[in-house]
């Protein structure tokens, strides 16, 4: 039986992790549960899983988690506490599934320690690419994609001969705005952005998925999972999101993963890698989907995404700015201060504003983070 550790058990990846296990409970135990405010349902997953420890945000949240378990498990708090979990965890594998930057620091912790990485938290490869993969060559932890994106590729490069591989392409839904132009985008209100017509997600990956920034950020991550260069890392639009992505190989041919968007089923995968279990709970149909269409994203309409690809291009902490600066400004998108056509302005202003390092250690990383969010703090408060 493997010890399952989930960083961010009350978000979607974490919710659809916590299913799976359900479904095969002889396979999986939950060791270790992580969430930020939403005590309630963490109380819950306690009762059912009776992992031996969890954490939450804040110190106040943990004395009401208290109140609530008594003594049926550890209660840690605060990035000391993930630090912790991560580190003093009893566990196999390590679901990585915390939004943001916050992710970086105990996912690391569990690379130390040799483990599965399930890693969710696509900001991890993003801020830190190639100090987080040359840990893991360090220490032989795995580390293996959630991101149905990369799982796909992942699966389709089993078996092939890396020197033989043409280009990868990474498939986007176009979110909720496909087929809205751009001098609308003004006018998007947050529900209209949360409004996304194929996968149900968190607020901050959906509005990602809005802005086509998400899809930025998975092309630096697959520029790190699998060492490629950067100009064989495609995107391409694919509204029915059924094929989730594609390898094309220099002989021509291409492979594609194919399946019903639902995220247990890449979580499933990384979890019971190399094997696959008999999972009857989603299914594909082509004869009901008709047709699968594609064609090439629109880089002036997604500002976004076109920024991405400048600051994978230019290296160092440029993608770390980025990210640091797209979660500052979908932050202040969500709270209402500012307008959904602002965010690529407010990155490509932190870009261009905060102090880049071409080789940075993990130190420089951190501090690059805090001053990209300090800079936009203090200029759109």
């Amino acid at each position: 039986m493997k010890k399952v550790l989930i960083l961010g058990s009350t978000g979607s990846i974490g919710i659809n992790t916590l299913q799976i296990i359900r479904t095969f409970k002889d396979e999986f135990q939950v060791t270790g549960l992580t969430a930020n405010s939403n005590i309630h349902l963490l109380k819950k997953q306690i009762d059912e899983f009776h992992p031996k420890a969890v954490v939450v945000g804040d110190e106040k949240k943990a004395e009401e988690l208290r109140l609530l378990c008594g003594s049926s498990c550890k209660i840690y708090h605060g990035n000391e506490g993930l630090i912790r979990i991560t580190r003093e965890g009893d566990y196999d594998i390590l679901v990585s599934a915390l939004v943001g930057f916050v992710g970086l620091a105990p996912t690391m912790e569990g690379i130390k320690l040799k483990k599965r990485i399930a890693l969710a938290n696509k900001e991890t490869l993003v801020t830190a690419g190639e100090i987080v993969t040359g840990l893991c060559e360090e220490t032989g932890a795995e580390l293996l994609p959630v991101d149905s994106e990369h799982s796909a590729i992942f699966q389709c490069l089993s078996g092939e001969n890396k020197k033989e591989i043409e280009r990868l392409i990474l498939t986007a839904s176009g979110g909720p705005f496909l087929n809205k132009n751009k001098d609308e985008f003004g006018n998007v209100t947050i529900e209209d952005a949360l409004n996304h017509p194929n996968w149900k997600m968190g607020s901050k990956i959906t509005i990602d998925s809005a802005t086509m920034m998400n899809k930025g950020l998975e092309v630096i991550e697959a520029f790190w999972l699998f060492k490629l260069p950067k100009e064989k890392i495609d995107v391409l639009i694919h509204p029915q999101s059924i094929i989730h992505s594609m390898v094309q190989f220099i002989d021509g041919s291409m492979k594609a993963q194919m399946s019903h968007p639902d995220m247990k089923l890449p979580i499933l995968y990384a979890l019971s890698y190399p094997a696959r279990y008999n999972y009857s709970e989603v299914k594909t149909d082509l004869g009901k989907i008709n047709q699968l269409t594609f064609f090439e994203p629109d880089l002036h309409k997604f500002t976004c995404l076109k920024i991405a690809y400048d600051s994978i291009r230019e290296g160092g902490t440029s993608p770390c700015i980025l990210n640091a600066a797209n979660e500052v400004a979908v932050k202040k998108f969500l709270s209402g201060r500012i307008k959904f056509s602002e965010i690529p302005d407010l990155i490509e202003d932190a870009l261009n504003s905060v102090e880049k390092s071409v080789n940075p250690d993990l130190e420089t990383i951190f501090h690059t983070d805090f001053k990209t969010r300090e800079y936009l703090n203090k200029k759109y408060n």
